[in-house]
């Protein structure tokens, strides 16, 4: 599911440039995260990290604020630090939003898109396409928000776009999850559905475009709660 432990690690041991260790360790840490090899409760112990990217504590603190303001680690009332742990308790919250930002971001484009929005939407899922061959999650993650976030700013309202942003990077984990149920092998009738929604949006027709995206989050919300309650028991039916 995660990333050879291996390659992060050599990842993470990098001499950063001159004057970008903040960024460096904030970019490292936070593919980590997301990509699960660092899992809910690690810690994140200042000296070690320090230790580890060979900088002072300082350029680490300021990756860890970052890190912090993202919802990606908490500060527990001890002062220690861990890796957020994901909220399942709240998925249906989490998915109904999701669910509604998809369909308003979507009808919004379809009814108020400019021509050089099209365009930005068929790089964006250019992008999508060629993770999606390279089975590189956490491209898929990144080029995947990248290209709804296209379609919510042709709406042209910015408080959606807002939401829709800290959904998509607050449960980049839960989205993870989603990737890994198919083993990184997404089929290609998901970058089928994207073209799908451009030659909606772009032919201004607002109800197909709502249909296609409401399916499209549909199938997410189903692929993600089946991959979590899937009963993986090994010895549960064995006879005794």
């Amino acid at each position: 599911m995660a990333r050879d432990t291996t390659q992060v690690k050599a990842e993470g041991t990098e001499t950063p440039k001159r004057g970008s260790g903040s960024a460096h360790v904030y970019k490292v840490l936070r593919n980590e995260i997301v990509d699960l090899a660092l899992a809910p409760g690690s810690p994140m112990d200042e000296l070690q990290l320090a230790e580890r990217f060979s900088l002072s504590r300082t350029p680490i603190r300021e990756a860890l604020v970052r890190l912090s303001v993202e919802g990606l680690i908490t500060t527990l009332p001890n002062r220690a630090t861990i890796v957020s742990n994901i909220d399942f308790l709240n998925l249906s919250q989490f998915f109904d939003a999701l669910t509604l930002m998809y369909r308003v971001t979507t009808r919004l484009a379809a009814g108020h898109h400019n021509p050089d929005d099209i365009a930005r939407m068929r790089a964006k899922q250019e992008e999508f396409t060629r993770a999606v061959d390279a089975r590189d999650a956490l491209a898929l993650i990144a080029t995947n928000r990248d290209f709804h976030l296209e379609i919510a700013r042709a709406g042209g309202n910015n408080y959606y776009t807002e939401l829709f942003t800290r959904l998509l990077d607050e449960n980049r984990r839960i989205l993870r999850l989603y990737y890994s149920s198919f083993n990184d092998e997404l089929p290609r009738r998901y970058v089928i559905e994207h073209d799908q929604m451009i030659a909606a949006i772009a032919a201004r027709d607002i109800e197909e475009a709502d249909r296609l995206a409401s399916a499209h989050a549909e199938q997410i919300v189903t692929q993600i709660q089946s991959y979590i309650t899937a009963d993986k028991r090994v010895n549960a039916r064995l006879p005794l």
